[in-house]
């Protein structure tokens, strides 16, 4: 079976005083080839953690991930990140930095030049190409970032706050962006946000987290995805259920925050 799964996931940080911290509490989440999924939650419900863990970054305390029938147990091409910042490697050009994955993996020239050469066409930068990293605009730098993951052919892309740095407008074009890939690659992708509006546009499932331990609080499958998908966002935006959902939402993690501050007073 081709699919993510996470399986009884919990996670626990041993503090040096000889405390702990339960970060994640039992989740359990399946997704098939090709869903989008964002999450949302308020700070300290373990978004963060989770990708980390599925990204093979972090060994979990209790359960599993299984990617495609087999268990996660380490970084792998397979699952591609981009991060808040892109981290990329400033020194190289922008043609270079997309390439690194294949150039890494042994490869020749001529087996990936094609491929990268159409992802910059597909993000934007194919003129761009012999440019320095830090010669672009933050927006330009996550096209890069978006290239480069692609470039490696993974399953799963992971983004954690990928366009949390960004100008309004340069982060409506990239999620714009984003929903275009989507399509276009049939990629698995999770999304980390802390933007109820975006979670709402990039998810066709969006997952609520709650409060340490995290947790699911509540799953909505939603169709501002596909609708987003070469139209203009501002027009999804104007859906009489967009309005709702976000209102919902906002009021629900507004309730967790007030919840986490009460304990917070208490302590």
């Amino acid at each position: 079976m081709r699919g993510l799964t996470i399986e009884n996931l919990s996670m626990r940080f041993d503090l040096p005083d000889g405390g702990s911290v339960q970060a994640l509490k039992d989740v359990s989440l399946t997704l098939q080839q090709g869903e989008l999924l964002s999450v949302l939650g308020p700070s300290g419900c373990g978004k963060t953690t989770l990708l980390n863990i599925v990204a093979g970054f972090l060994a979990p305390t209790e359960g599993q991930i299984v990617l495609n029938g087999h268990p996660v147990t380490g970084p792998d091409a397979e699952r591609g990140m981009v991060f808040q910042q892109g981290a990329l490697f400033e020194w190289m050009d922008v043609r270079s930095n997309v390439s690194f994955g294949p150039r890494m993996a042994g490869k020749k020239e001529a087996e990936w030049a094609q491929t990268v050469d159409h992802l910059l066409d597909v993000v934007g930068l194919r003129d761009f190409k012999e440019k320095a990293v830090y010669e672009l605009s933050g927006g330009m730098q996550q096209r890069v970032a978006l290239a480069r993951c692609l470039a490696n052919d993974p399953d799963v892309i992971l983004m954690d706050e990928p366009l949390g740095a960004l100008d309004a407008l340069t982060r409506e074009k990239m999620q714009s962006l984003v929903l275009k890939l989507w399509k276009e690659t049939g990629k698995t992708i999770i999304l980390i946000t802390h933007s109820v509006e975006e979670a709402l546009l990039l998810g066709e499932r969006l997952l609520v987290m709650a409060p340490r331990p995290g947790r699911i609080h509540t799953e909505y499958r939603l169709p501002f995805a596909d609708l987003g998908v070469g139209q203009d966002l501002r027009e999804v935006k104007k859906h009489l259920d967009f309005a709702s959902k976000r209102e919902e939402i906002l009021s629900m993690i507004w309730d967790m925050e007030e919840e986490i501050m009460g304990r917070t007073e208490e302590a």
